[in-house]
């Protein structure tokens, strides 16, 4: 037991020495950088550029003067990028003597090309019309909306979809105005109504009544 106190007592004495250290070795390796950011052309102070160490998310901005401040650890790769500028990396020295280094920083403009692009004259009505009737549709497109067109086709898918919000309140309206016309009486029956009996014939000719394959 007193053994073990001992390895202890020696392992506790050389702690702070380590830590003192391992934090001067840290602290050798910040490095306060600083610099200006310009146009390789005109040497313009380029403002607004990003300044950020790669892989740490940590950066910052160029002033409207192109001038930048950040702490870095030397070995960082700093990667500089602008809107119209090609993206520029740099990796700070790890043999730095002291803990401040500046730099000028060159970015290229990026130079992109568009593709080309054909502007032409809003065709004339004649030319429409022209284009429309030399147009060729397949003759199985032909026959599909010939078909689609069709008056008894209509006529049957008609019948089959419900009624729309217009269709249906009109129809209730219908209903309910019949209903308080002849309310207190029996409403006529359409056995005895000749336009009824004319509807029905020619609903008969038309083959309404005829089934459907």
């Amino acid at each position: 037991m007193k053994k073990s106190l001992r390895y202890l007592l020696v392992l506790f004495s050389f702690l702070p020495f380590a830590a003192k250290a391992q934090f001067e070795t840290f602290k050798d390796s910040v490095v306060q950088l600083y610099g200006v950011v310009m146009t390789a052309d005109s040497l313009r102070g380029l403002p607004f550029v990003s300044v950020v160490v790669k892989g740490t998310g940590r950066g910052t901005v160029t002033n409207p003067e192109g001038v930048f401040s950040i702490v870095v650890l030397k070995g960082d790769e700093i990667e500089f990028s602008s809107i119209g500028f090609k993206t520029k990396l740099y990796s700070i020295p790890r043999e730095i003597q002291g803990n401040q280094y500046s730099l000028i920083q060159l970015m290229v403009t990026d130079t992109v090309f568009m593709p080309a692009t054909i502007i032409k004259a809003r065709p004339t009505r004649e030319q429409f019309e022209r284009d429309f009737v030399r147009t060729d549709v397949p003759t199985d497109d032909i026959e599909v909306a010939r078909q689609n067109t069709d008056p008894e086709k209509l006529r049957a898918i008609g019948s089959t979809m419900p009624r729309d919000g217009r269709e249906a309140s009109n129809f209730a309206l219908v209903q309910n105005a019949q209903k308080y016309y002849y309310a207190g009486q029996t409403p006529p029956m359409n056995i005895f109504n000749p336009v009824a009996w004319s509807e029905f014939i020619k609903a008969w000719k038309r083959g309404d009544f005829k089934k459907k394959n």
